[in-house]
Parts: C-alpha cells; sequence; structure tokens
C-alpha cells in the first residue's frame, strides 16, 4: 500500500470512529473537533444515507460495532420511523427530525447497508423489524410508476410532486436495490413487483432519451446529474457495457467534470461559505465523494487507468483529511472532514485493490 492511501485509510478509519456517537448515531461531521473550519455549516447532523454508506466502509475495515448500534438507533431514536416505516431528510443525534422531507433513497440505502452487513452470515434477525417495515414502508408509498408523496432528491434542492408523477433517478434506484436487498434477507414478494415496477418506469424513461438523467414525470429534467454514478454502482440497475450506462458517464465526464474534478450538477453553487453573515455563492468545487464513485464505476467499466486518475485527483490534492469538496481558491472553506468523503474513499480503495 502506498504510503498516502495508508495515511488516509488510518484517517478514514479515526474520522469514522469520530463521527459514531455513544448512542449508536453517524453524523455527517463531527464540528466540535477543533480543526473544524468556523466558516463550513454545522455538519453535526444524522443523514440516513451518508451513515449507510460509512457502515458500507466499516464493514471493509472490520469495524464491527458501528453498524449495528446505528441500525438500533434507527429503530430506537429515528423520529417519525415507528409511524410510517419512512426515513426523512436528516435527524439531530437524538433522533429528532431536522428536515422534515420524504427522501425514499435514505430508505433505500439504508436496506442495502443492512444486507452488505450481514450478507455472509446471514444473522439479521435481530434487525428483521427495521428491514421488513422499511421495505413495506417503501412499497406502501409507492403508486405503480410515482410516489404518494412529495420526495426531495439526494442533494436536499428539488421536490418532486405526485400530481405531476415526478421521479428522481437516483431515488429510485435506492429503492430498486434497497428492496431486492430486503427481499434477500427475509423474502417476501411484494417488494420483487415493487422493485420491478420501479425499473421498469425508470429504464423506459432512460431508454426515450439514450443516457440516464436527472429526474422524470409530465415534467422532465434531462441534465445529467453526478448521483446517476448510483444506477451502475451500487444500485447495479445497468450491466457496466450496457449502451445506457457508457453514455451516461461520458455525458458526466463532459458536463461535470474539470481536470479530473467530479461536480454535482451544471451550474452548482453550493458551497457553504460564509461572510459577514451572508451566502456569497462563487461556484461550488468538485466532491472527492463523486471522484471515488467515478473510479468505482469507471473501474467496473474496465477502465482501469481512467478510474486511477479520478482516484488520485483526490489523493492528491488532500493532505490527511478528505473535505466535502475542494475549491481552485483559497477563499471557500469546505466541510473537513466529512465521513461520506472518507467512506467512499475506503470503498474505492476496496474496489481499486489497494487495500
Amino acid at each position: 500500500m502506498e504510503p498516502k492511501v495508508k495515511q488516509l485509510i488510518d484517517s478514514s478509519r479515526e474520522v469514522i470512529l469520530d463521527c459514531c456517537l455513544d448512542n449508536g448515531a453517524i453524523v455527517a461531521a463531527d464540528s466540535t473537533r477543533r480543526d473544524y473550519p468556523r466558516e463550513a455549516k454545522n455538519y453535526f447532523y444524522v443523514w440516513p444515507r451518508d451513515a449507510s454508506y460509512t457502515c458500507l466502509a466499516a464493514d471493509v475495515l472490520g469495524l464491527k460495532s458501528v453498524q449495528e448500534r446505528f441500525f438500533r438507533w434507527l429503530m430506537d431514536r429515528a423520529e417519525g420511523w415507528r409511524e410510517t416505516s419512512l426515513l426523512y431528510g436528516k435527524y439531530h443525534p437524538n433522533g429528532l427530525k431536522a428536515l422534515n422531507r420524504f427522501q425514499p433513497d435514505q430508505t433505500g440505502t439504508l436496506l442495502f447497508s443492512v444486507w452488505h452487513h450481514f450478507r455472509e452470515e446471514r444473522k439479521a434477525e435481530e434487525f428483521k423489524e427495521l428491514v421488513v417495515r422499511s421495505a413495506e414502508g417503501l412499497c406502501n408509498s409507492w403508486e405503480g410508476d410515482h410516489f404518494k408523496l412529495v420526495t426531495n432528491d439526494l442533494w436536499e434542492e428539488r421536490l418532486a410532486f405526485p400530481d405531476l408523477r415526478e421521479n428522481f433517478t437516483y431515488s429510485l434506484a435506492a429503492c430498486i436495490r434497497g428492496l431486492l436487498a430486503a427481499n434477500d434477507l427475509f423474502p417476501e414478494e411484494r417488494y420483487i413487483e415493487t422493485a420491478e415496477e420501479m425499473r421498469d418506469v425508470l429504464l423506459e424513461n432512460a431508454r426515450r432519451e439514450g443516457h440516464l438523467f436527472r429526474s422524470f414525470g409530465e415534467l422532465s429534467d434531462v441534465r445529467v446529474d453526478a448521483s446517476l454514478l448510483g444506477i451502475l454502482w451500487p444500485c447495479e440497475i445497468v450491466e457496466a457495457d450496457d449502451p445506457l450506462a457508457r453514455k451516461t458517464v461520458k455525458l458526466i465526464e463532459k458536463k461535470l467534470v474539470e481536470d479530473y474534478g467530479v461536480h454535482r450538477y451544471e451550474h452548482d453553487e453550493y458551497d457553504g461559505w460564509m461572510f459577514r453573515g451572508m451566502h456569497r455563492n462563487k461556484g461550488s468545487g468538485f466532491w472527492p465523494l463523486l471522484n471515488f464513485w467515478m473510479s468505482i464505476v469507471l473501474n467496473r467499466m474496465g477502465e482501469r487507468k481512467k478510474a486511477i486518475n479520478y482516484y488520485k485527483k483526490v489523493t492528491n490534492s488532500v493532505d490527511k483529511y478528505i473535505p466535502e469538496q475542494i475549491f481552485n481558491n483559497p477563499f471557500q472553506k469546505s466541510i473537513s472532514p466529512l465521513c461520506w468523503s472518507h467512506a467512499m474513499f475506503v470503498l474505492a480503495t476496496k474496489e481499486l485493490g489497494l487495500i
């Protein structure tokens, strides 16, 4: 293992454990750290999606207690879960909602992470209630070709409405993978049927355009979004050699990549920079977690050399800790370290055979 990679593996272990609280919550970033940028937003919240990817990385690192404590936290503390069987935007560490918006991918990603943790030992019985009720929640909120509820995308910047039969592509993909994972742990025909309906509507719209795009419905947003990488990994909705996949990745590289730095979507302005109490958006930086996501996908598409280039773009740009974004100027300050960034680094390092 290269010294830089080993250093980042060690710091990733540190960051993940640092973000795992005594009550089982996994926060996105420990903003109580002495070195946390004072200009950056407070990320001392639990995003179930971010935490679920962190659980995947913890599996790779052999951190055995992190995952099950988090699963129990969701069952015991996540406000609203017992009433609706759904997970919402983000939560305070004590379990109260901090953002009361339904984000379907949160539940889907959680189900996948539970499956990933127990896929070999098959000892998920303790969390059967979490899996079954969460899967039922997704099925109950689905109505043939769209969700019955207003949904929020994973970036928490756009809403999709039932009357327009709108779906976010990444959100739907995460739900498909989650339901199939739930069925693998606790077989239920309804999970498969709902996942197949979701897959059919997703692929029907994508093949009409010839590539995957951001959202679809009576009003579609055909722009590309870097989260579309999730359709290949970890959701595996299409094969890596599918023309749909290859065209989508090419569009992401064409529209969202600058010098091997992957941005979220066209004209992204989010940066979290505060100046005298006011946000001063100067355009976003590139996102390390998306670079690592790209490296995983490209490696599975047989483009290892390019995958390494995306991976090294980040490792050559950071020292010990990996932020949410990396900017091309000294003024904008990002959340750092970001737990999800470190989790994706671990997963990409594993994928590339460097750990």
